[in-house]
């Protein structure tokens, strides 16, 4: 008798069929339209309630985001491995003509940085002048009593222990707002370390991420380091006050943020890549930034150019509302008032 597995497998070449064994990825669903972004690791929470809530109120749109860090994010945008990008520092005028097509700056919301330690015994908010800061990582300031850190606060008793600066070991946006800080406050700094995402730190531990620096000041006594504002309240972490340009001490909060941004908004470039660092104003935070959206001006794709277009309109009507009750500052209404002429270019 002769076999039916040919048969079989002729009849199922012709008519398509698979069989059971066969599978497959499920094919992408034609009516949803996918944008791809990727970047910084700071504005993750409030970039994921955002993506996920647009996506609710449009459901035939999904944006994926990636906090794969700023670096990572500028070189996928300006590769066009991804439709949007993300940073925490603006990208340099020589990284925008190596982009394969022209980009746009994007604040979103502002981020503060805020100084964290440990002090057995001591319950009192401590105070941190641009001085202090610079001198803890510089190795000039070495124990918890030294005479520049008692003169600023007053009352409170420091033991004579030695300090233990704990930084980042990654890059990261947090570091470069950290040390652009750093670097406009201190000659010193400026001359010997400078400000990058990732710096050779003269003195300290090095630990991965802010939960790795939060948890290493947790564990070490008088140990010392600097996390995201957002990341030290999630997490009802002791931080301190500093004092800012008009002499003023500010202990971070959304408001403070955005009275700096606020008292630099009649100077901000129109492409928006500006530092907040050490901004004027008695009620301004002095340790903080912009974080942007980098997207093309003319997307490859007309139709995530509309959609791009769409939701960054909607973000600074609508999603703004979101930041402070997340930890972030949002734009002040001047700043976002000329940002919908930059997101109206958008294609």
């Amino acid at each position: 008798m002769r076999s039916v597995v040919p048969i079989l497998l002729s009849f199922a070449l012709l008519t398509g069929c698979k069989s059971p064994k066969q599978t497959g990825a499920p094919a992408a669903d034609p009516r949803i339209l996918t944008i791809n972004g990727a970047g910084a690791s700071f504005p993750n929470p409030i970039y994921s309630k955002w993506f996920a809530e647009y996506g609710r109120l449009h459901p035939g749109v999904r944006i994926n985001y990636q906090p794969i860090g700023s670096g990572g994010g500028i070189r996928q945008v300006s590769q066009g491995i991804v439709d949007f990008g993300a940073s925490d520092d603006p990208m340099t005028d020589t990284q925008l003509q190596q982009s394969s097509h022209p980009l746009l700056h994007i604040p979103t919301v502002l981020g503060a940085v805020v100084p964290v330690y440990n002090l057995p015994g001591i319950s009192a908010e401590v105070r941190f002048s641009p001085e202090v800061l610079a001198g803890i990582y510089l190795g000039t300031i070495t124990f918890w009593d030294d005479q520049k850190i008692i003169a600023d606060n007053p009352g409170i008793k420091f033991p004579h222990e030695e300090i233990l600066p704990v930084y980042r070991s990654d890059g990261s946006g947090t570091t470069f707002i950290f040390t652009d800080y750093l670097t406009k406050v201190s000659s010193a700094w400026a001359q010997q370390v400078g400000n990058s995402t990732s710096v050779k730190w003269p003195v300290g531990i090095g630990q991965k991420g802010n939960e790795g620096v939060a948890g290493m000041v947790r564990q070490a006594p008088y140990a010392f380091g600097y996390v995201e504002l957002v990341y030290a309240l999630q997490n009802h972490m002791t931080f301190g006050l500093v004092r800012n340009g008009a002499g003023q001490w500010i202990k971070a909060t959304p408001a403070a943020v955005t009275a700096a941004a606020e008292a630099q908004a009649d100077t901000i470039p129109a492409d928006f890549r500006v530092s907040l660092a050490n901004a004027g104003g008695t009620a301004s935070y002095p340790i903080c930034s912009f974080t942007w959206l980098l997207v093309p001006q003319q997307s490859a794709d007309a139709t995530k150019g509309r959609q791009l277009h769409d939701f960054l309109l909607w973000m600074i009507s609508e999603g703004e509302q979101e930041a402070a009750a997340m930890g972030y500052a949002p734009l002040p209404r001047p700043v976002a008032e000329r940002l919908k002429n930059t997101v109206a270019s958008i294609r």
